[in-house]
């Protein structure tokens, strides 16, 4: 989100270099140029690969008809909204960070910037109802699993843009109009304190805060119902024969029944008696199984979470501190800041499809489809 560049002369130079003025010899120039030239190639990269990731999400989706799922049409739209920030934003930012000054005039400054603002903040919100999506999903399971459909999903994305679209207008009535020969810079001012506030909250202090809690709940939910499962399998685990026969009973109904073959087990299981040494072996390893899956949630969502406020909240301490006039920050350090929160839309799509098998396969049914190709 590119919410603010600083007016300069030729002395402060390229934004990646601490110069203070011109260069005594032709060699510092060198080196800039080819400092830029490999900052310029690396971003670029980033760019390219932020699109292909998430066109490679939005595809999978598209084409796997067992991913088309309502909690699956959400990460779709969030991975189509990095993908505008890849195509649309990165782009024309590192132009502006190769050039050092803005040559595209004053309609392509308003749409990058409404853009750029606009992509960001959907992004973010798309994180936000994932995360409530979920929430439901795990708390009000039979309830919710009604009312999620497709058109629900369409309606929360619907939500979520008009939410950033009216964080990211209002700059456009107060927003500097230079002359005919356009703009040299293409910035966001902080002189409005209270749209400051006003967007930093509504863009990510108020959506991190949801998530937060959200993810907690989620988090304990998801505990609690495995150790409710694992409490009431071991209780079943009495040396009787009912009791075996109910133990038996629920654990092969939580296999696929998509073998034949189990089921001549489901209707013989009750027959068999074993031993309480099996039984409690049974219930141990079942509390292993618990104890793992507890870990890898909490791993996961650490990874949610963690790479969601390191790429943003960076950027938007900083735009908060200058907006109330506390700080000040450098050209340099504002573009390593906003491209940081550009990253965010390439480890979204990786955070979201990893962990779901149904998504590694699909990735490698197009992999396959290339090579045929």
């Amino acid at each position: 989100m590119e919410m603010e560049r600083y007016h300069g002369d030729s002395s402060t130079g390229p934004n990646i270099t601490n110069s203070t003025g011109a260069p005594a010899s032709a060699l510092p120039a060198v080196l800039v140029t080819d400092r830029m030239v490999v900052l310029v190639v690396l971003l670029g990269l980033l760019t390219l690969l932020t699109a292909l990731v998430n066109g490679a999400v939005i595809t999978a989706i598209c084409t796997t008809k067992k991913l088309h799922l309502p909690a699956n049409y959400l990460i779709c739209s969030l991975a189509f909204t990095d993908f505008l920030v890849a195509i649309l934003v990165m782009p024309v930012s590192i132009l502006y960070i190769a050039t050092d000054t803005w040559s595209l005039g004053q309609v392509v400054c308003e749409a990058w910037l409404s853009v750029d603002m606009t992509c960001c903040t959907c992004s973010i919100l798309h994180l936000c109802v994932i995360a409530l999506d979920r929430y439901w999903a795990i708390t009000k399971a039979i309830e919710y699993a009604r009312k999620r459909s497709a058109r629900r999903a369409a309606v929360m994305v619907g939500i979520i843009w008009v939410i950033s679209v009216f964080i990211s207008i209002p700059p456009l009535f107060w927003r500097h109009r230079p002359g005919s020969h356009g703009p040299k810079q293409c910035i966001i001012e902080h002189n409005h304190v209270g749209y400051t506030i006003y967007s930093t909250f509504g863009a990510f202090y108020i959506p991190m805060t949801l998530i937060l809690i959200l993810y907690y709940r989620i988090y304990n939910a998801a505990k609690t119902l495995y150790q409710k499962r694992v409490s009431s399998r071991h209780l079943s685990s009495q040396n009787s024969l009912n009791h075996c026969r109910v133990a038996h009973t629920f654990c092969v109904s939580d296999l696929s029944t998509s073998d034949p073959t189990l089921e001549f087990d489901r209707l013989n299981v009750t027959m068999r008696i074993p031993s309480f040494e099996t039984e409690m072996e049974a219930a141990d390893e079942r509390h292993q199984i618990c104890t793992s899956r507890e870990r890898k949630a909490a791993r996961i969502l650490g990874l949610i979470l963690g790479a969601f406020i390191l790429c943003w909240m960076p950027f938007f301490l900083k735009e908060l501190l200058v907006g109330l006039q506390v700080i000040t920050a450098s050209p340099h350090v504002s573009d390593f800041l906003t491209w940081l929160g550009y990253i965010n839309s390439l480890i979204n799509p990786l955070l979201y499809t990893s962990f779901n098998e149904d998504f590694k396969l699909a990735f490698k049914k197009l992999l396959r489809r290339k090579e045929h190709a």
